[in-house]
């Protein structure tokens, strides 16, 4: 056994003198050369971001909205290329929905007490909201209103940054990044403008192959379509294999398609005063 253990303290003796050796006087000379010769050495990426990505990832999970929003929102800001920045935006995104959509409370929401003779749409243009996203916030079955019934209402000034080469549509909220949306396919006439400016001329409900309106029962889980004013602008539902016509309508010609649910989102989001950017 003595031998064994003779063995063993060599090796470790050696092999230490071996690392050392590697690390004082054989890294630093490689890396002396490469500089000599022009190279840059790759140094092993620290990913410093990490944990104040997780810090906010935490605070979702523990359901404090507006912490995860503000903390992911300043994480963006200081991160604006890092490891974890698309994942961020993604997460972004789906927190400020989680606001948007319900009655959390959050400093941006007022509360409207319905009066006589207040109309969904009516209380919508007063308050410079849209419709569905009333009910969306409310959680409302249909647009009846009652006298004295409280509504929590946000009043974002959304606009649409579309990126046609990303393939990407983006939600903006007072020029602020809000979410952002993949586009599954882009069809669109030849020789566009590397920039257009234009706007949201309407939105389309369809099912079975006609047009549904608001507050219809039809128009729960309709397909959408958001047609733009620019010709040839239409962000629609993408058909699948197991559906060739969504809503019962074949595709438009020319267009931007989308998630079906992803646009239906955002349909409920915009209106006709919606400003659109589009670039490459």
């Amino acid at each position: 056994m003595k031998w064994l253990f003779a063995f063993l303290l060599a090796a470790v003796i050696f092999g230490s003198a071996a690392f050392f050796g590697y690390h004082i006087i054989v890294k630093p000379e490689l890396a002396v050369r490469a500089e000599q010769n022009g190279e840059v050495p790759e140094e092993p990426r620290i990913d410093v971001s990490l944990p104040e990505f997780q810090a906010a990832a935490q605070l979702r999970q523990e359901g404090k909205l507006v912490e995860a929003r503000d903390a992911l929102t300043t994480f963006l800001q200081k991160y604006s290329s890092g490891l974890h920045t698309e994942a961020a935006k993604d997460m972004l995104g789906e927190v400020n929905m989680d606001i948007l959509f319900s009655k959390y409370p959050s400093p941006e929401k007022q509360e409207y007490v319905v009066k006589s003779g207040d109309v969904l749409a009516r209380v919508a243009a007063k308050t410079k909201s849209t419709p569905e996203l009333i009910m969306r916030t409310n959680n409302l079955k249909g647009t009846m209103l009652h006298i004295g019934d409280r509504l929590l209402i946000s009043r974002p000034d959304f606009s649409l940054f579309i990126q046609r080469k990303a393939q990407t549509v983006v939600l903006l909220d007072k020029g602020n990044f809000f979410k952002r949306y993949h586009l599954r396919s882009v069809k669109l006439p030849p020789r566009q403008l590397a920039r257009i400016t234009s706007r949201v001329a309407e939105t389309l409900a369809w099912r079975d192959g006609k047009r549904v309106g608001f507050g219809t029962k039809e128009y729960i889980g309709s397909t959408r379509w958001i047609r733009l004013a620019t010709p040839g602008y239409v962000l629609y539902a993408e058909p699948s294999s197991g559906t060739p016509q969504p809503g019962g309508v074949p595709p438009p010609p020319s267009g931007l398609a989308m998630a079906p649910a992803d646009v239906e989102e955002l349909s409920g989001l915009v209106n006709s005063k919606t400003a659109v950017t589009i670039t490459d």
